[in-house]
């Protein structure tokens, strides 16, 4: 799988994702916690410390490469975000088909294809452009150094904000995959699909570069960015039942 690495950029660091970042994502998720509806975050030093050890547990698989979202203002770690659904299609052809495996040696192996996910972000970096930085140094890392085909993003489809601030960095909605999983409020949820394809990239990322030079130019961060993050299905609680 990829190897774990560091994206910086003028607003926000994102960082390999390590258990002494517990205590911090413990205190940026439980602050004001109203945004989080749609989106699992931690709520408690134990339950940061559970979260970081499942997340590491999906990297050890292969199956995700998650970051701690740092800001470049204060050093303080604002969220949290992830590579995840990593895809391979290099090699022989084979069928049936097995996802996620890499031809080669997997310590050097890079996706063709991906999702960014699980992100979520505290009430003090959301509305400051953290979000749509981090993305573009997400998308910029998955479409220039890796050189996948495809990345996904997903949401809740009654999450309407985060709808939004996806289809602002220029993706592709691709549809409504109706009662899809179940929600993290218990219901079943219909999930909104989006993608951004490596012909895309360009007028993508041109479009999302603007967007953070535009905002670095004021004197005061603008709420062009009012989204905590971009949500993928949780893979069960965050706290012991």
């Amino acid at each position: 799988m990829p190897l774990p690495v560091v994206l910086s950029g003028r607003t926000v660091r994102l960082e390999p994702l390590a258990p002494q970042h517990a205590a911090a994502i413990a205190a940026a998720g439980t602050e004001d916690r109203t945004t989080y509806a749609f989106t699992p975050v931690p709520h408690s030093p134990d339950a940061a410390e559970i979260y970081i050890e499942r997340a590491l547990a999906e990297q050890a698989m292969g199956r995700a490469l998650p970051f701690a979202v740092v800001s470049t203002a204060d050093g303080r770690i604002v969220g949290s975000t992830r590579f995840l659904e990593l895809d391979y299609w290099q090699g022989p052809l084979v069928w049936p088909s097995v996802p996620g495996v890499p031809h080669g040696d997997p310590l050097t192996s890079v996706p063709d294809a991906a999702e960014i996910g699980n992100t979520w972000l505290s009430p003090r970096a959301q509305g400051t452009g953290v979000n749509t930085e981090a993305k573009l140094l997400m998308l910029r890392h998955a479409f220039e150094a890796w050189g996948v085909r495809r990345i996904s993003m997903r949401a809740d489809a009654r999450n309407l904000r985060s709808r939004a601030a996806i289809e602002r960095l220029g993706a592709t909605c691709e549809g409504v995959r109706r009662a899809h999983s179940r929600g993290l409020d218990g219901a079943v949820r219909s999930t909104a699909f989006y993608s951004v394809l490596d012909e895309e990239w360009p007028a993508v990322r041109a479009h999302i570069e603007a967007r953070v030079d535009r905002a670095s130019r004021l004197d005061h961060p603008t709420r062009f960015d009012p989204m905590p993050g971009l949500d993928a299905a949780p893979r069960g609680p965050l706290v012991p039942a």
